[in-house]
């Protein structure tokens, strides 16, 4: 384990492996191990080693911070000012069964975004400078604190979501927001995924701005919350703001909601503590390696895809980001084909693997296979970053 303890530090031990073509494994803080295809390298480069906040102006809303700051340390100072990232980075340690640090660099590596995805954006979309070194061991700045229209190759989204592979993170800027004053949540029961889909449709095309849209069948209901969700599946939406805001706007979206079922709330405690479970996949942390699924399809066809692999498959389901985003548990096999198959035949989108024994990754593909086009614009954009190809190789192929 290598664990430079600061940026010229990194670019040094890079820059060796580059001249000997010998590849590292990135690493943050270790919550994810076991995700993605196996990396052959003799030497994990972490980035452990590289914390403290750089700069944080709460007036501008930006923060600065090396990539190894664990992401609870953020959190606590944003939260001192009444701030976080909107954007609700989730924590794999649960799902992953894994011990190790959530740190903001491997947050920005896997581009983790939890609820508010839909209306707030990614975790990229926050993004507005890094630093980094690149595969022959240069640092490389890219962004700055304000957003701005770019032209050519955006390095600042380029490394968002690229799981280490195109360089190694040692500083971050991005942007935050105030935390909302309060937060209630609508509850649909007893509705079917097909019907519950209907009703997060209609519920964004209200104006109440819903920040949360989530579906819960009866399967996973009695995992959330202490079991304390109202009997039968749960149709889910969240609203943010100010207390007399949402007051108004929640009666609202009640009255427009009651056609489709039963309808109750969860008040601002009950609320935070659903969506987190709901961004944590909880009823997935449940100490096993049974393979866990993360899909991403159009809204109106991702139930259609949970309902045929139910007859032919043990599966276990929820829905988030109104219904575009599933958690899929399998009971024994991972159904790899027939998952992807069946993503085709329906419009597409992405299904990646996110755990499973380590005999069922070795022969698994993690990531959805990237079309031809894709796959050599994405080998050449990685070859003038990592020319000798150093970086957690094999990680997404």
């Amino acid at each position: 384990m290598l664990t430079p303890s600061s940026e010229t530090e990194a670019a040094e031990i890079i820059r060796e492996h580059a001249d000997s073509k010998t590849p590292l494994h990135i690493r943050g803080g270790g919550t994810r191990a076991g995700f993605g295809n196996a990396v052959t390298a003799e030497a994990t480069l972490s980035s452990a080693s590289l914390t403290g906040i750089v700069e944080y102006n709460p007036a501008e809303m930006v923060i600065t911070v090396r990539s190894g700051t664990p992401v609870a340390e953020i959190e606590a100072a944003l939260a001192a000012n009444g701030q976080a990232m909107a954007f609700e980075p989730m924590d794999h340690r649960g799902a992953m069964g894994t011990s190790g640090t959530p740190t903001i660099g491997g947050l920005f590596a896997v581009n983790s975004s939890g609820p508010r995805r839909f209306t707030a954006g990614a975790a990229r979309d926050h993004l507005l400078g890094v630093r980094f070194v690149n595969g022959a061991g240069d640092v490389v700045k890219a962004g700055g604190k304000v957003m701005k229209n770019v032209t050519g190759l955006d390095l600042v989204k380029l490394l968002a979501g690229s799981h280490g592979t195109m360089g190694f993170l040692t500083e971050v800027t991005f942007k935050v927001l105030p935390v909302p004053k309060t937060a209630v949540t609508i509850v649909i029961s007893g509705l079917e995924d097909e019907q519950a889909m209907r009703a997060l449709a209609a519920a964004m095309s209200l104006s109440v701005e819903v920040s949360g849209a989530a579906h819960l069948p009866e399967s996973v209901r009695g995992r959330f919350i202490g079991g304390n969700l109202p009997e039968g599946s749960a149709t889910v939406m969240r609203l943010e703001g100010l207390e007399a805001s949402v007051t108004v706007r929640a009666e609202k979206l009640a009255a427009a909601m009651a056609g489709f079922g039963p309808v109750s709330r969860l008040d601002a405690e009950h609320s935070t503590t659903l969506w987190r479970e709901i961004r944590d996949i909880m009823p997935y942390a449940d100490g096993t390696a049974r393979p866990l699924w993360r899909l991403s399809m159009a809204p109106s066809q991702a139930w259609k895809l949970v309902a045929g692999l139910r007859l032919r498959a043990g599966i276990d389901a929820y829905y988030d980001w109104q219904g575009g985003l599933v958690w899929m548990r399998m009971e024994a096999e991972p159904e790899a084909e027939v998952l992807r198959h069946g993503i085709r035949s329906l419009g597409g989108g992405h299904a990646t693997l996110l755990r499973a024994a380590p005999e069922i990754r070795a022969v698994t593909p993690a990531f959805e296979p990237q079309t031809p086009a894709v796959a050599l614009l994405s080998g050449r954009v990685r070859a003038k970053l990592d020319p000798h190809g150093i970086f957690n190789p094999g990680l997404m192929t």
